[in-house]
């Protein structure tokens, strides 16, 4: 049977949505990533500047999540995430979504699977545990809540 443990609860920062309009996959967005701060019970710290979710809007309407940053955790060890995943909803929802309001992440969708690379030998664990996040998308941030598969 899977268990599901909480690992942390993640905030990361955002810059203005850079929208590249329609490719052949979808409409393209990038959103830069300035920063932000995690915590649980076995990890904790701040995210790194310099990290990006590269968004394709599919033609059905579901934004494919691409994001990939950098944590540095309150002992110094860095981590690297890529973090995969799908939000969709209600048109009206996503809409408000888009125009910045806060909306109430329980009426849409946004699933992620976190995966983790470190050579810091305290978190080897991470690199050999998979993990899902649920998240909520705010004006300038979004916010997750990574769980450990057990």
């Amino acid at each position: 049977m899977i268990e599901l443990a909480p690992l942390m609860k993640v905030e990361v920062t955002l810059e203005p949505i850079r929208d590249l309009g329609e490719t052949p996959l979808g409409r393209r967005r990038i959103i830069g990533i300035t920063g932000g701060v995690f915590s649980g019970a076995r990890l904790s710290g701040r995210i790194l500047p310099g990290g990006a979710d590269w968004q394709v809007i599919r033609s059905d309407g579901v934004a494919y999540l691409d994001a990939r940053y950098t944590l540095e955790t309150s002992d110094g060890a860095l981590i690297y995430v890529n973090n995969k995943g799908y939000r969709h909803g209600p048109k009206d929802v996503i809409e408000r979504l888009a125009k910045g309001e806060d909306v109430d992440p329980a009426l849409y969708y946004m699933r992620a699977t976190p995966w983790f690379e470190t050579s810091a030998p305290q978190y080897a664990w991470l690199n050999r545990t998979i993990c899902v996040a649920t998240g909520a998308r705010r004006a300038a941030a979004v916010e997750l809540d990574f769980f450990e598969v057990k």
